[in-house]
């Protein structure tokens, strides 16, 4: 089909094809965006923690009452919730990921200080943690029992920490030591005593996950024994029990060894629960721009049938004379399907351009990555579509049209 004729009945209409073209245009934008945005966020929910997930029971306490033996009630409470059926295993670390807190540590492969500049999420945990959370040795081993220390004796006032080993993630191991096994290999997080990295996890997230910066990435656990004063009592389940009944027995057993001293529950979930409410905003704003990208969408289309609509009315008398003169029903159609396909391409090619642009807004002002090329042909590829389903009816209807009622009727 010659387009002149279409490019020369545009020029007598700027401004209503310029309004949609900006409409397009703005759709095409915010769309892009909005699905790149979407798709970063589900990556981020749906990504695999590494983590025994469905198995795993939290019991963050605090003790009111200062204990005598602190080590010993420690030991109690393990025994205690490792002796309750359905329990497979059990131990004590000092946060989990999708907590509100994040502990980090600088890290280096010197003993100096300003060398140190490697921000790692660090984890402290007693005996046992390794199955009972559920995580794989890329490389290595667990740590043994002779590495194992309490927290208060190893963080004493005016003294340096003493800690032998350590296992980091595998993410942290080819940033410190790329092409070549980390097993073995000295890095320093307390002073100048090194520490010897004796396992290399296949995927540990950070505390809190989602965080722009290395903590995010980077990852590292201590044979560091936390006391019950702040500790996170970790129970494993087996996989056919309740687990809801085991974390109401695992109170109970909890209240039971606390030896007289008062306690205070900060809490009782199951980890996938925690998991749960620290993606709710991620779920929200996923939902929130999915309600976005509808809405404009449905606002772009119902601007095309409204213009194609009041262009085929606009336009009885052109196309009675062509329907007159032998043109056939598919070209009249072919002829505002076209028209729409120009305009939605000028729209789109505007629209690629502010796209990039909003996206590197959104780079400066919310450090997120670069958006792929692949959202703007999607985003091309699904307002054509829009754009000539919505076009579809009104120009069946100008197609439908009797060439001789027409012309009788602008006589």
């Amino acid at each position: 089909m010659d387009i002149l004729p279409i490019l020369s009945t545009l020029k007598r209409h700027k401004i209503a094809a310029g309004l949609i073209v900006i409409q397009i245009a703005l759709t095409c934008a915010i769309v892009c965006n909005a699905l790149f945005v979407i798709t970063e966020r589900l990556k981020l929910i749906q990504a695999p923690s590494g983590l025994a997930d469905r198995e795993l029971v939290v019991l963050r306490i605090e003790g009111l009452s200062r204990s005598q033996n602190p080590e010993a009630q420690t030991q109690a409470d393990l025994a205690a919730l490792r002796a309750l059926p359905g329990v497979r295993a059990a131990s004590l670390v000092s946060q989990l990921p999708f907590g509100r807190n994040s502990v980090a540590e600088g890290v280096g492969s010197t003993p100096d200080p300003r060398q140190q500049n490697i921000n790692v999420g660090r984890y402290v945990a007693s005996e046992n943690w390794l199955p009972t959370l559920g995580l794989t040795l890329a490389e290595g081993r667990d740590f043994e029992p002779a590495e194992y220390a309490d927290g208060a004796q190893v963080f004493k006032p005016g003294e340096e920490p003493k800690v032998p080993a350590v296992i980091i993630n595998r993410a942290l191991a080819e940033r410190m030591f790329p092409g070549r096994s980390a097993l073995g290999q000295p890095i320093y997080v307390y002073g100048a005593a090194p520490q010897i990295v004796v396992g290399v996890l296949e995927h540990l997230p950070s505390p809190n996950p989602g965080l722009a910066d290395e903590r995010e990435r980077y990852t590292m656990v201590l044979p560091i024994r936390p006391t019950f004063r702040g500790g996170i009592y970790v129970l494993r389940a087996s996989p056919d029990a309740d687990r809801q009944a085991v974390l109401k027995a695992a109170a109970a057993a909890l209240e039971q060894s606390s030896q007289g001293g008062k306690r205070l529950f900060r809490q009782q979930r199951l980890l996938e629960e925690l998991r749960a409410d620290y993606y709710r905003q991620d779920r929200f704003m996923v939902g929130l721009l999915l309600a976005v990208c509808a809405a404009m969408l449905v606002v772009t289309a119902f601007g095309i049938v409204g213009l194609a609509s009041f262009w085929v009315q606009q336009r009885s008398r052109m196309i009675g004379t062509r329907r007159a003169l032998g043109a056939s029903r598919a070209q009249i159609l072919r002829y505002f399907q076209t028209e729409n396909f120009l305009l939605s391409s000028i729209g789109i090619t505007l629209g690629m351009a502010l796209a990039y642009g909003i996206n590197l807004m959104l780079m400066t002002q919310y450090e997120l990555p670069r958006l792929p090329l692949l959202y703007l042909p999607i985003g091309a590829l699904l307002l054509w579509a829009l754009g000539q389903l919505a076009v579809l009816g009104p120009a069946r209807r100008a197609a439908a049209l009797p060439p001789m009622l027409v012309m009788r009727g602008l006589n």
